[in-house]
């Protein structure tokens, strides 16, 4: 994986930077596992605007990806890497030996031939999903489960991983990408290795139009809103906008949102950094 440059033939080109596609193999998702994305451009059922700055950008199709790795002692060829345009990461087409295709998150180092497993038996190799009880210690994962059977919820987009640190009963100590350290059932599934696409925090879109290809809309800050809008807003001049807080009043930055008696607490062994 890597990124390109541009020469500065236009302002659009000048700070643009983007991934390369060399390791994606096919233009064209599979059929069966595809359908067609609805865009609500921020709108309600009534037509009213409920979210701001969402709207237009291209038309998308999901790709119906496999997060859950059931298919225990089945192996599967991967036969395609491809794009997908609603995550980070790109996809790999799955041939298991029964005749099912499915997609997975493509994980950093797979390549088109390889033979993956997914359950107990399966070996701790890049791509396979394993039981976290069944993965020896220190070892790089990610699509991590937090209930068993429930799919992957942790560690999925483009360049992340975890690590598993060390065991405690019937839970393992994971270290997540944001410097969290918390525990996790033995028989949740994860998979070997980091998630592919690692340079994609490298890209630089370099013009205001990419995102309007990704459906995002102008932002404005709160400002240069009026009093009447923003807790921010007005002013003489260039003001400041006293504390950061968002439009409905709450600070901006460094409050705290969790709640403080969450079920999910106890099984936190070391906060995120800030």
């Amino acid at each position: 994986m890597a990124v390109r440059k541009f020469k500065p033939t236009t302002p659009g080109q000048r700070h643009k930077i983007i991934g390369t596609f060399e390791e994606i193999t096919a233009r064209v998702p599979e059929k069966s596992l595809v359908f067609g994305k609805k865009s609500s451009g921020g709108r309600n059922n009534q037509g009213k605007m409920t979210m701001r700055y969402l709207g237009g950008g291209s038309k998308k199709i999901i790709r119906i990806v496999d997060f859950k790795r059931n298919k225990d002692g089945v192996p599967a060829v991967v036969k395609t890497i491809e794009y997908d345009p609603n995550r980070s990461a790109r996809i790999a087409l799955l041939f298991y030996a029964d005749g099912e295709k499915r997609y997975i998150i493509a994980p950093n180092g797979l390549q088109v031939g390889a033979t993956l497993m997914s359950g107990e038996t399966a070996a701790p190799e890049i791509g396979n999903a394993l039981p976290l009880q069944n993965i020896p210690v220190g070892t790089v994962i990610h699509n991590i489960e937090l209930r068993p059977g429930q799919g992957a919820a942790l560690v999925r987009s483009a360049g992340n991983f975890a690590q598993l640190t060390s065991r405690e009963g019937k839970y393992c100590v994971i270290k997540l990408p944001s410097g969290e350290v918390r525990q996790i059932l033995n028989t949740c599934k994860a998979t070997i290795g980091s998630v592919g696409n690692s340079d994609h925090g490298l890209e630089s879109s370099g013009k205001a139009g990419r995102s309007r290809w990704l459906g995002r809309r102008p932002r404005n800050r709160g400002v240069v809103m009026n009093p009447v809008d923003h807790p921010m807003g007005g002013g003489e001049g260039r003001a400041s906008g006293g504390h950061p807080r968002s439009r409905k009043g709450l600070y901006a930055k460094g409050l705290k949102t969790r709640a403080p008696k969450k079920q999910s607490s106890k099984y936190i062994i070391e906060r995120r950094k800030k």
